[in-house]
């Protein structure tokens, strides 16, 4: 056997633990972070672990404001929006990429056929279905997922369906319609809507409690929170924030909400037992969504202005890393175990 030279030897070396880095941060039952850069149209794979965007990927379209991950953690789904806000004008997205997260390469497309501005992108818990909500058709698209083509619609009956959060046992939908200010509660299974529930002049985000009791959604005309009941579809209660409240993600184990209030550039964590805000956290320019960590560690918030994420620990509700990540960090999803 020839000799290798030092050189040689620290370049296999090198390449090596390239290779197993890649593998490892993509490989199915590994975890990353994904986030859409809007500012960059790129979606970004970020570890977890070791607190650094890896690689971004190019979504060759304008632009992806949000994106969802596959059960296996192989795939990213991610809607091409365009280029303007909720209700602004601007191009009208009509279609959606698939991105493999391992070779980092766009793999998928589905063209919805007319302009709809697909936005929020939900696998669904029980049936593995893919639900994007589509603005300017007031409807959600059902794909299924292993074939990219469309199964349904569901109606929302409202304009402005910007966000979807689906119940754990997959039997409930819920949008937040922007300007109409409004929640649709959805059938999913029959595939209808039951009920449209008065909010406020105007709201944004959404998310379910993990035992599918309440909603909540923000309040953009005052700083507080809608708590909605299911069981009635009702506001029960409101929440004061010490801002505007925008994306919130509950913890698995069903005690807190986090919230982020991207005017006051703070998270807000609150009790839900108590129904009051508990922790407030400062984190970087314009806080947008969060997503917590399938086992409840840690809760991560894309912060927009300032090309970050924040990792917040939840064991003691502190801020940790920031993590660099593109331009306009706004979507975030998990993929793979914990």
């Amino acid at each position: 056997m020839l000799p290798i030279s030092r050189a040689v030897l620290l370049l296999l070396i090198a390449v090596m633990t390239g290779i197993s880095e890649t593998r490892a941060a993509n490989a199915s039952g590994e975890a990353v972070l994904l986030v859409a850069n809007k500012g960059d149209r790129t979606l970004g794979i970020v570890d977890p672990e070791a607190g650094r965007q890896r690689a971004t990927v190019a979504e060759d379209g304008t632009t992806g404001h949000e994106v969802a991950a596959s059960p296996d953690g192989r795939l990213a789904y991610v809607p091409i929006y365009g280029n303007s806000g909720v209700g602004k004008p601007g191009t009208d997205g009509r279609n959606m990429v698939v991105i493999d997260i391992a070779t980092r390469k766009v793999t998928g497309n589905l063209d919805f056929g007319h302009g709809v501005r697909p936005h929020c992108a939900v696998i669904g818990p029980r049936d593995r279905l893919l639900y994007v909500t589509t603005e300017l058709d007031n409807t959600i698209t059902i794909i299924d997922p292993h074939t990219l083509k469309i199964a349904g619609t569901i109606p929302t009956g409202q304009a402005e369906s910007h966000m979807l959060a689906i119940t754990l046992d997959g039997k409930r939908g819920y949008t937040a319609n922007v300007s109409p200010g409004t929640v649709s509660v959805l059938d999913m299974e029959a595939r209808k809507t039951l009920a449209v529930i008065p909010v406020s002049g105007q709201v944004q985000r959404i998310s379910v409690s993990a035992d599918g009791r309440l909603a909540f959604t923000a309040d953009q005309t005052k700083p507080q929170l809608a708590v909605i009941d299911t069981s009635n579809n009702k506001v029960k209660r409101w929440i004061p924030l010490p801002a505007s409240g925008y994306g919130t993600a509950p913890t698995p184990d069903g005690r807190w909400l986090v919230v982020a209030m991207p005017s006051a550039n703070k998270v807000a964590v609150v009790d839900l037992g108590a129904m009051k805000v508990a922790h407030v956290i400062d984190v970087p320019a314009a806080p947008q969504e969060v997503v917590v960590r399938p086992g409840g560690r840690a809760a991560y918030v894309s912060c927009d202005a300032s090309h970050k994420i924040a990792v917040i620990h939840t064991s003691d509700w502190t801020l940790g890393k920031l993590i660099d990540a593109g331009a306009g960090a706004d979507g975030l999803a998990w993929a793979g175990r914990e």
